[in-house]
């Protein structure tokens, strides 16, 4: 996939579970394009947060299912990925100032 790497990674995700992984496996999570696959996160990480990758885990998540009052929608479906980096790296975007 041709797509510039600042394109792919939308945004990083911060939730409990995100957290406690980075913390014991050196894991980081992003909100990735649908269409990416793990090299080319693992490319996008590499070029832009200037780390080395150990290996990317990607995953399709389903949009939740959402009612108001008697009117059903849908959450838009988006793709997450789990990205593992080398040992002795360290991502200070995550980092509390």
């Amino acid at each position: 996939m041709n797509v510039d790497p600042h394109d792919i990674l939308i945004r990083p995700l911060l939730t409990e579970k995100v957290t406690s992984l980075r913390e014991v496996k050196n894991c980081v999570a992003f909100l990735v394009k649908k269409e990416a696959t793990r090299l080319d996160v693992q490319r996008a990480v590499e070029k832009v947060l200037k780390v080395k990758v150990k290996h990317v885990n990607v995953m399709n998540v389903k949009g939740k299912k959402k009612r108001q009052g008697r009117y059903v929608g849908k959450r838009p479906d988006w793709r997450k990925a789990i990205v593992t980096l080398k040992e002795g790296e360290k991502l200070e975007l995550y980092e509390s100032a």
